[in-house]
Formats: structure tokens, C-alpha cells, sequence
């Protein structure tokens, strides 16, 4: 993902390239809700009962997502952090599906993809979307986790804010503030809010070293968890 510095969003000429691509593949496609319908029938049967959140690990398969300074791969640190995240919401009876469970991405491009990872969102309708990413910059002295939501979500903007709070749990120093977006396609296409979670810099060394061990990666899981919490108890 990109970074927000300041007033400005850094590194998502990649993203707003995507976005466009597949802006002009759904005008001449199907509609979303007819395409992907295999895959999302067979991942969203749990059991009957309602989904709550939806866990979105980025990337995935032959897209690692953001090369760390230390050579870990962004995907595997997302992955790793939401399946201890889903295992702590199932721990407090909150039902969650995940849109992918294993190394694999969702489709054979990155446009199919992302369009997939939106779908089954849609099609489930849980009360918050939650998708887990890591962070690079150019710089590497740049640190902290960051909470992205759709610009025109007031409930987006409620869950980014809860969430960011709870983050200062693992890094009480971190100065970073939930920040809204309307150029993620994710943020644009989710018909539920959704909130991009940044944990950290895995251009920064500190960090990246941090999030490459199981139990940092279980503090943050424990932030988001929290977060997910006092979002769900501010609606109930």
C-alpha cells in the first residue's frame, strides 16, 4: 500500500493504475455480483450463521505485496497476523470469515483479484471489513502503523479511529492518525465499511524485524482484535 505523510498520500501511482484497470474492466463486464460466484459460494458457508467481520489478508500467491528490508514477504506477515486475529474474534464468539487462508491469492491477476476479494465481502455483508496490510517508504527511518478508510464513511471513519487508538497498545509513541482515502479500490467498491489496517513499516529495520516474530505479530493481533471490539460494542 501507499503511505500517508503529511497531507499526502505516497506510493499509490500502483494502486490508482489498478483502479483504473479494473474501473474499465467492469464497464464492459458483468455485473460484480456474477463474477467470482464459484469461489465465494464455497468460502462463504459457515456454519449458517451471520458473518460479522470479513478478515482480508493483502496480496498473495505469485503478488508478495511489499519486499521487506530483512527479505520477508509482506503477504505472509498479513496472513500470519489475521489468522491470529480470527483466532482471538472466534475465541469471543464473533463470526469471521477470511478471504484467503493460505498463501494463494484469489485469481490469477491482480485486478481479478482485488475484484474477488471485494465480492466476497459484498456477498457476506458483514458489519465491518478489515483488511490487513504492511507499509514501505523510500526513507527508512519512516515507522508506525496507519488506519485507512473510505472518505465518504462515516461508520469507516468511526471503526479507522477505534482502531488506530487501539494500535497505540503495541507502539504507545506512534503519532499517526486514521486517514480517509477515495482512490483504494477496496475502500471505493465494499458496500459495508472497511478499514485498510497498515501495521508497519517493513521498509523501517526496527519494525520489520518486530513484525517478522510471532510474538509482536501476536500484540498486533491483539490491537486489532481490541479495535474490532470497541467498534462492534459502539454500534451494538
Amino acid at each position: 500500500m501507499g503511505v500517508a505523510i503529511g497531507s499526502q498520500i505516497i506510493g499509490t501511482k500502483f494502486y490508482e493504475h489498478v483502479i483504473s484497470k479494473v474501473d474499465d474492466m467492469q464497464n464492459n463486464s458483468q455485473n460484480v455480483e456474477d463474477m467470482g460466484s464459484e469461489t465465494s459460494v464455497e468460502s462463504t458457508q459457515i456454519e449458517n450463521k451471520k458473518v460479522q467481520i470479513v478478515l482480508d489478508s493483502g496480496h498473495g500467491g505469485s503478488d508478495p505485496g511489499k519486499i521487506g528490508i530483512n527479505g520477508v514477504q509482506e503477504k505472509d506477515i498479513n496472513l500470519m497476523i489475521a489468522k491470529k486475529v480470527e483466532s482471538k474474534l472466534q475465541e469471543k464468539q464473533i463470526v469471521v470469515m477470511m478471504t484467503r487462508t493460505d498463501e494463494r491469492g484469489l485469481a490469477d491477476s491482480k485486478v481479478e483479484d482485488m475484484k474477488t476479494r471485494v465480492d466476497i465481502i459484498n456477498e457476506n455483508k458483514p458489519v465491518l471489513a478489515v483488511s490487513i496490510h504492511q507499509n514501505s517508504y523510500e526513507q527508512e527511518g519512516i515507522c508506525g502503523a496507519q488506519v485507512f478508510y473510505y472518505t465518504h464513511s462515516t461508520e469507516g471513519k468511526s471503526a479507522a479511529e477505534y482502531m488506530q487508538n487501539s494500535l497505540l497498545s503495541v507502539d504507545a509513541d506512534n503519532k499517526r492518525q486514521a486517514k480517509a482515502n477515495d482512490t483504494y479500490y477496496m475502500l471505493k467498491r465494499t458496500e459495508v465499511p472497511l478499514i485498510i489496517v497498515e501495521c508497519g513499516f517493513l521498509s523501517n529495520r526496527e519494525e520489520a524485524e518486530k513484525l517478522s516474530t510471532d510474538e509482536y505479530q501476536e500484540k498486533v493481533a491483539d490491537a486489532i482484535c481490541n479495535g474490532i471490539e470497541t467498534y462492534l460494542k459502539d454500534i451494538s
